[in-house]
């Protein structure tokens, strides 16, 4: 099961390296991470989404990231109401007799031209992943040139109404 893992540390040199490999050692496999700074000076936040087996495994995993040097807070919010949101960059192979039919069919996602050239568009869609995979598959026809991915990150919603799940990525 795919748990999603927040981690706020002091902004130092090596706290990246030090909370991977701590992963690492434990033999997680990190299917995304993002880091950031946040409205606080020197502090940043990793957003980890990691797959996880073993309820007892995550519950472990938490305790020992707290105990990193320049960890302030570890949280697992994959049981909280929150908003996960992804940034992808897509190259698209697009002859301009296609590009009317390309941007209408891609229209629904809302995405960005951010660059065009004669034969390629590149496309910027922010959303859910799982909004960006059906992007991905959408535009997969048409030729991808490139593909980046930022990787999840999330926020805890301030009401807490739901006490389900919300990621079907974590299945």
């Amino acid at each position: 099961m795919k748990r999603v893992i927040t981690v706020t540390v002091l902004n130092q040199s090596g706290v990246l390296n030090r909370t991977t490999g701590l992963l690492m050692k434990r033999q997680f496999n990190i299917e995304s991470i993002t880091v950031g700074h946040t409205e606080q000076p020197n502090v940043s936040k990793m957003t980890f989404v990691v797959n996880v087996e073993d309820e007892s495994k995550i519950e472990q995993l938490v305790k020992q990231l707290s105990k990193q040097i320049d960890v302030l807070k570890v949280n697992d919010i994959t049981d909280k109401a929150i908003v996960v949101r992804e940034l992808a960059l897509v190259k698209v192979i697009s002859p301009p007799n296609l590009r009317l039919e390309m941007n209408s069919i891609v229209e629904p996602f809302r995405p960005q031209i951010i660059d065009t050239a004669k034969n390629v568009v590149t496309y910027q869609v922010v959303g859910h992943p799982e909004k960006i995979d059906a992007f991905i598959e959408l535009i997969r026809p048409y030729g991808i040139k490139e593909l980046t991915r930022t990787g999840a990150t999330a926020a805890v919603r301030e009401n807490q109404v739901n006490t389900s799940p919300q990621l079907s990525i974590l299945k």
